[in-house]
């Protein structure tokens, strides 16, 4: 990764990153990360940020099969240990954790971080220089049938929301990480799925699609009303990885005015499907001319998956943003298609699912 650090030229809000559960798994062994202090563990934290003029993203509560499983570096995709099932009662106390840490961060952050709930409040923390949060769940267990839980997080922050990680809740069916492999895999959505989509719907949260397979994804889409939105998946037909989007779910996700995040994780940007971190900045661009091609400009954005994933040397952490501008500049993205992907598309999307 370059010394240097450049501030990206347009505020960045980003779709997908896990910083709250490493800051949890972290303090739960011991360790000392501090989001407010620059560390050289993990991708994320608000000194990085700033500099590298992060403005915020969807920060994820996600609830691991195997809280030991780190997705920074190669792992075995096939250990079932890291896909069994995760009780609704275990689900739900983690994600209150998780949600508890993002409340903590905002009250010790001295008026630095802002918990958004709509998207005006989202562009008034970025243009007052605040890193705007936006909750999400990964992975549906923690709510109920009944959404007593959805009503409870809603009303405390949660706009955006995954029916499934990669395994099989009582919502529906979520992708195995295979490559090369069709994400028409298993089952569609449940009963309890479906009614799920619709009570997001109702309340306005932002439904989304990475980790589902197709069944699921094309019944969603059958029965949602709002802009369907992949937060941090890539182009199955440049890596065929059961995680990416088909050129027909990218048309329907068109068809609903949705977008689509890029994943930073390499072994869903290479067509290979391998974990080299000295990936070329060039493979997130093609996928980002793929996407701009088939979505048109305001249905791409970032979805980076930072403190997630297997990030290009090249990126390294946040403060890489910057240079995957450039590399986009340099395919020939003009500076009003870069300042919607960098952040004004992800703003729009939340603004029209609670419409």
């Amino acid at each position: 990764m370059p010394d240097t650090i450049a501030k990206s030229p347009f505020p960045v809000f980003d779709g997908h990153n896990d910083t709250l559960l490493k800051l949890e798994i972290d303090a739960i062994k011991g360790g000392n990360r501090n989001f407010f202090e620059r560390s050289d563990t993990g991708h994320l934290d608000l000194v990085r940020a700033q500099e590298a003029g992060f403005a915020g993203g969807l920060f994820a509560m996600f609830v691991p099969s195997n809280p030991d499983q780190d997705f920074s570096s190669p792992f075995d995709p096939k250990d079932p240990a890291n896909y069994q099932e995760v009780p609704h009662k275990q689900a739900l106390d983690f994600t209150y954790r998780l949600l508890e840490r993002a409340e903590q961060i905002e009250t010790d952050s001295d008026g630095q971080v802002a918990i958004c709930r709509s998207a005006e409040e989202n562009r008034a923390a970025i243009d007052a220089g605040k890193m705007a949060i936006s909750l999400h769940i990964e992975g549906a267990e923690a709510i109920d049938t009944e959404f007593y839980a959805l009503e409870d997080l809603y009303k405390r922050g949660l706009r955006s929301l995954g029916l499934v990680w990669s395994r099989e809740n009582e919502f529906g069916y979520g992708v195995p990480m295979a490559h090369p492999a069709s994400p028409d895999i298993g089952t569609g959505l449940t009963g309890a799925g479906r009614d799920l989509v619709r009570a997001c719907n109702k309340l306005g949260v932002l439904l989304d699609v990475s980790h589902l397979n197709e069944k699921g994804f094309w019944d969603l889409a059958r029965i949602t009303d709002r802009p369907i939105v992949a937060s941090h998946s890539n182009v199955h037909s440049i890596c065929p990885s059961s995680r990416n989007l088909t050129d027909k779910q990218l048309d329907a996700i068109k068809e609903s005015e949705g977008l689509v995040g890029i994943n930073f994780h390499v072994p869903f940007l290479r067509p290979d499907g391998g974990y080299a971190r000295d990936t070329h900045l060039n493979v997130i661009a093609d996928h980002a001319a793929y996407l701009t091609d088939r979505l048109g400009e305001d249905g791409v954005a970032l979805g980076s998956d930072f403190d997630g994933c297997v990030v290009p040397n090249d990126i390294g952490d946040v403060t890489g943003l910057s240079r995957l501008l450039e590399a986009l500049d340099a395919r020939g993205f003009n500076a009003i298609a870069i300042e919607k992907i960098a952040h004004k598309n992800w703003i729009n999307a939340l603004e029209k699912a609670a419409a």
